[in-house]
């Protein structure tokens, strides 16, 4: 995951300012919560969860296919 660095901000202001890191969300897209200078939580907009999860399934679906495609000869086989 690429990061703009417009979108991180600290603990320390995120705790003190959330609606700071809900503005970086809406003009970004995504906010990283920096703890001790290291990224630790990331914020996304709820839309943005389901986008997510949808590309997952779609690539565990397609790495599947790839799987089954290379090695299709000993699925059949495992089959018999």
């Amino acid at each position: 995951m690429q990061v703009n660095l417009k979108s991180l901000v600290s603990m320390t202001e995120a705790n003190q300012n959330f609606s700071k890191v809900t503005k970086l969300v809406d003009e970004n897209g995504v906010a990283v919560i920096l703890k001790n200078n290291v990224p630790r939580y990331v914020v996304i907009e709820y839309s943005r969860l389901e986008e997510n999860e949808n590309a997952d399934d779609q690539m565990v679906e397609d790495i599947a296919e790839q799987i089954l495609t290379k090695h299709i000869k000993a699925f059949e086989e495992l089959a018999k």
